[in-house]
């Protein structure tokens, strides 16, 4: 056999292989009840949750300029939950993921196979991306139907915006994953970096209410840039070059780092 159909048939069984693993990694995902309804059902309870529970989270704002005059909280919250979404599949199922294969010694056992074991993080990638769409789709309907909330007014940014949100997210996932010696330790560094991204974001007070420090703060965060870039997706107040620019360095400088520092045996 060539040289040229050896590869050629590798790659022929890579191809399948990855399907394969995609497949595998899905029915994984769906079989753990936790990932999922954290992933696709809690930004959608904490949506509605909060716009209930809270005083005065449907009342129309009227302390606030243009764009924000007249909207509601929870109108701010929706475009949120998107961010949401993308920070709880990269912060706490990808690395605990990818932690516990390393530790049960299922990334050495792929390294003899023709699938490689970066397939096992492009099979993640896949099913959470799928995870984080589902989730963001159905937190903006129920938004819709319930609370009446506008969809956005530039498309486009904001599937831009959730598309770089989710690359900096699972940058960190991939980091910490790569590093954590087992499973439980990846879930709680994940957990120590998720709290604080949620607050930078705006969960506790929505961008355009935050003190001006802490928003200053929050655009040179990944979540925090995610979050004020969707808001203008949203609200149509502009491009928001530096968040994306600030979301684009994360990405680029995590999955660099992660990609140097990667353990693929304990």
């Amino acid at each position: 056999m060539t040289a040229e159909t050896l590869t050629a048939t590798r790659s022929r069984t890579g191809t399948r292989g990855l399907a394969t693993l995609v497949r595998s990694e899905t029915t994984l995902f769906l079989r753990d009840r936790g990932n999922v309804f954290f992933v696709v059902v809690f930004p959608t309870v904490l949506l509605v949750g909060m716009g209930f529970a809270i005083p005065g989270m449907r009342d129309p704002i009227t302390d606030l300029p243009e764009p924000w005059l007249g909207l509601r909280a929870v109108d701010l919250f929706a475009p949120l939950m998107l961010c949401v979404t993308a920070a709880t599949a990269g912060l706490t199922t990808v690395p605990a993921y990818l932690a516990s294969y390393r530790e049960t010694g299922v990334l050495r056992r792929m390294s003899t196979t023709p699938m490689r074991p970066q397939g096992v993080l492009a099979a993640q990638a896949v099913v959470q991306l799928v995870g984080v769409a589902v989730g963001g789709a159905l937190a903006l309907a129920v938004a819709r139907l319930v609370f009446g909330t506008p969809m956005p007014a530039n498309p486009a940014l904001a599937v831009l915006v959730l598309v770089l949100a989710v690359a900096a997210m699972f940058g960190f996932g991939v980091l910490i994953g790569g590093l954590a010696p087992k499973a439980a330790t990846a879930s709680g560094l994940g957990m120590l970096i998720y709290f604080p991204m949620l607050f930078l974001a705006g969960l506790w007070t929505p961008g355009p209410l935050m003190p001006d420090v802490v928003e200053r703060i929050a655009t040179y965060s990944p979540l925090g840039a995610a979050a004020q870039a969707m808001n203008d997706a949203w609200f149509g107040s502009g491009l928001p070059w530096v968040q994306l620019f600030v979301m684009v360095a994360w990405a680029v400088l995590l999955f660099t780092v992660a990609a140097r520092t990667f353990r693929w045996e304990v």
